[in-house]
């Protein structure tokens, strides 16, 4: 199994980068976790996007769906998605329509964004769209993928990904704040990535991320092989980011992601 990181900022996008998204392949099975603003271009650097087998969406906020906008535009008005000919495409009677599994509440959500756009429906009429049992097993190809709820302002999901071919595990942590739920679901993962968003954990009202150093303690905690932290800004200190999670990660191997980063599990 092999995972890219086609971006891995906050909120907003490092100069030249992109939000959260990640392509994981497992032979030819190509799924993205996460679709956050830029992440569409950058999937095109790598796979024609009609490829896509699949796409899981951990949590509905803005930097992880927002491209989903621009890719649901493309399944629907590109050239090579029409019935007829439009050159130099033949025309095509079945249409590139990549499954998306979106968390419970997300289709509302989608609705309600396209409606800003004046087509509701666009996501679902460009993609085979669901929403995801967070309780339940969701196989996908070689692929399966369980699912754990994590405390953040909205609901979101740590991501667990099995491949059936190998016996890989790679869990993503989505958004969150400290818990030990995330602990107790990476626990034993050969990758982890972790979201490592503030310099300083927040001071005042709920908690909704983590620090570098709150990252790589669930890292040590939950015994990975191996732990990637993400949703990090470019305007942070990576050295300093770096050193805080070193000293908090034990004895994991821990490292900040970047974008094209590739890990073979």
């Amino acid at each position: 199994m092999r995972v890219r990181i086609l971006g891995k900022s906050p909120a907003w996008q490092d100069v030249d980068g992109a939000c959260s998204g990640y392509l994981v392949e497992e032979g030819d099975f190509r799924l993205l976790v996460d679709c956050g603003n830029g992440v569409f271009g950058k999937l095109r650097k790598h796979l024609d996007y009609a490829d896509l087998d699949a796409c899981v969406i951990s949590h509905c906020h803005a930097d992880h769906t927002l491209d989903l906008v621009p890719f649901s535009y493309a399944l629907v008005f590109a050239p090579r998605q029409q019935p007829v000919p439009v050159p130099p495409w033949p025309g095509t009677d079945t249409p590139a329509r990549p499954q998306l599994h979106l968390p419970p509440g997300g289709e509302k959500v989608m609705r309600t964004v396209m409606t800003a756009w004046g087509m509701p429906d666009l996501t679902e009429r460009a993609f085979a769209s669901s929403e995801y049992d967070p309780d339940a097993t969701l196989t996908l190809g070689p692929l399966e993928l369980r699912f754990r709820a994590v405390p953040h302002f909205v609901p979101a999901y740590a991501i667990e990904i099995r491949s059936t071919v190998t016996g890989g595990r790679f869990v993503y942590g989505s958004d969150c704040a400290p818990n030990d739920d995330l602990v107790d679901f990476a626990r034993g993962a050969d990758l982890f990535f972790a979201e490592a968003t503030l310099p300083r954990p927040e001071r005042a009202g709920p908690r909704g991320h983590l620090t570098a150093a709150e990252a790589a303690d669930h890292a040590r905690r939950a015994g990975v092989g191996r732990a990637v932290l993400v949703h990090i800004s470019d305007e942070e200190d990576r050295e300093v980011a770096l050193q805080h999670a070193v000293e908090a990660a034990g004895d994991v191997p821990v490292q900040l992601g970047a974008a094209e980063d590739v890990f073979e599990l």
